[in-house]
This record gives C-alpha cells, sequence and structure tokens, in this order.
C-alpha cells in the first residue's frame, strides 16, 4: 500500500477535553469513569484520570480493539472473495497502512481504527488484492476498484487525515 503522506504530525499529548478521532468520528475526552478503563460512548472517550497526557491509556485501548476489529474484518473480506489468509497482524507500522505476504499474512497498522469504516474496508482490500497480484500494475487496480469501487475517496481520505494518524 501506498507510504503514508507527508502531513503535519498530531499533537502528542492528550488531554480532558482534547478531540480525536474514532472511526471517523470525532470524540470528546471526558474523566469520569470510575474503574480504570476506557469506554467509548456516545461520540465521548470516557477515562479515569485527568492527568497530563492520557494519550498511551487511550492508544492502549484503541490499539486493542484494533486487533479484534480489523482481523474481523480481513477474514470476513476474505472470505466473500474466494482468498485463503493465513493470518492478520495488526502492528504499529511507521510507513504504511499494512502489507501482504505471499505466504497469505496481512499487516495493518492499528491506527486505521481512526479511519471511517469504508477507509478501513479499503485498506483490507487493498492488501487482499495482493493475493491476487502482488504488484501495483493495472490489473491490480482494476482488483481494487472491481471490489471497492469508492477506493479513491479512501485514498484521499487518508491523505487529508495521515498527520492525525501517525
Amino acid at each position: 500500500m501506498q507510504r503514508l503522506a507527508a502531513k503535519p504530525a498530531r499533537n502528542t499529548a492528550w488531554h480532558v477535553g482534547s478531540v480525536i478521532l474514532f472511526h471517523g468520528e470525532t470524540v470528546k475526552i471526558v474523566a469520569g469513569v470510575e474503574s480504570s478503563s476506557v469506554t467509548f460512548a456516545d461520540q465521548t472517550v470516557w477515562v479515569s484520570e485527568t492527568g497530563d497526557d492520557v494519550r498511551p491509556k487511550i492508544e492502549r485501548h484503541m490499539r486493542s480493539l484494533a486487533a479484534v476489529e480489523l482481523p474481523a474484518r480481513t477474514f470476513s473480506f476474505a472470505q466473500q472473495h474466494g482468498l485463503f489468509v493465513k493470518r492478520v497482524t495488526v502492528r504499529n507500522q511507521k510507513s504504511r497502512w499494512g502489507s501482504c505476504s505471499r505466504h497469505g499474512t496481512i499487516s495493518l497498522k492499528w491506527r486505521l481504527i481512526h479511519a471511517p469504516g469504508f477507509v478501513d474496508d479499503y485498506a483490507i482490500i487493498h492488501e487482499l488484492m495482493h493475493l491476487r497480484q502482488m504488484n501495483h500494475s493495472a490489473k491490480f487496480w482494476q482488483e481494487v476498484e472491481n471490489v471497492c469501487p469508492d477506493f479513491r475517496e479512501a485514498e484521499r481520505w487518508l491523505k487529508a487525515h495521515s498527520g492525525l494518524l501517525r
């Protein structure tokens, strides 16, 4: 998949009152959860602490959500399109949204959890189509377009928001 576009970096710290992206929607960080958990509800991310930087705690939670959601979607799409995926890993890739090995292993950047569903779907489909074409030839892009007709819109979204997803 194409490398991340050079965009301004996201804010380094998140505080109570900060606004972040989750599944393509802006959510506000609010203090008030009694336990040590992080909870997403009604365009709000609830955290227990009000310290200087709640980002690490929220990102750990988001990463664990991505580790469940992204593989499930990948295996579902693979089955729909008659493709065999051996394994899906969710990682903190620095320069790519995803990758695909010849052996059927797909790796996805956990930060895709910030993006809307159609963008996640595109990233997954892009990698799945590499199981048919291990290149970025015209035939590859035709495979992507056949399965994901709005892929250009997803690419535009990624390009416009990549600085927030690093």
